[in-house]
């Protein structure tokens, strides 16, 4: 499908609903909305948002966290890749540690250019040494440690990912 400005995606993980709040943010709600294309990357933790993501989503990739039981786990990969306007994405909840994190994934997702991730609650934006692009969203309701709540938006187009926007709640 040919997408002028670019096929718009919004980017989630570790939401913990509703363990960690009653329903993600209505900002992100909209971002939902106004998407081609809506990646989480696991620890839903109940089913409820799946099938809510999936009835509001045009097109929905998600995988399963740590935190997420059997219920999820029959429907969710622990892997999931898809292609997207010639972008090749893989998206899984758990990397390891931070130090290293480039090689590993280089070496683990060695046929893909961008590889979502989750588990930390921590955002990250880097590019490993042979161009894969690790992105990781944060949490929209669970900051931890960080200043922020947060997500991602992005836009793929004609073969490239661009307009990455970390998005603070």
């Amino acid at each position: 499908m040919c997408y002028p400005l670019g096929m718009r995606l919004v980017i989630m993980a570790d939401t913990h609903v509703p363990k960690r709040a009653r329903d993600i943010p209505s900002v992100l709600w909209d971002a939902v909305d106004a998407a081609d294309l809506v990646i989480h990357a696991g620890d839903w933790v109940d089913a409820a948002l799946l099938d809510t993501l999936e009835e509001r989503s045009a097109r929905l990739v998600g995988v399963y966290g740590n935190n997420d039981g059997p219920a999820l786990r029959s429907r969710l990969p622990e892997v999931a890749r898809v292609d997207v306007d010639g972008v090749r994405l893989a998206v899984v909840h758990e990397t390891g540690a931070a130090g290293g994190r480039e090689r590993r994934c280089e070496a683990a997702y060695p046929d893909t250019d961008v590889l979502v991730f989750g588990h930390s609650h921590i955002p990250w934006d880097t590019t490993a040494p042979n161009g894969l692009r690790l992105l990781n969203p944060g949490s929209p309701t669970d900051r931890r440690r960080q200043p922020y709540k947060t997500f991602m938006t992005a836009t793929i187009r004609s073969g490239h990912l661009g307009d990455v926007e970390l998005h603070r709640i």
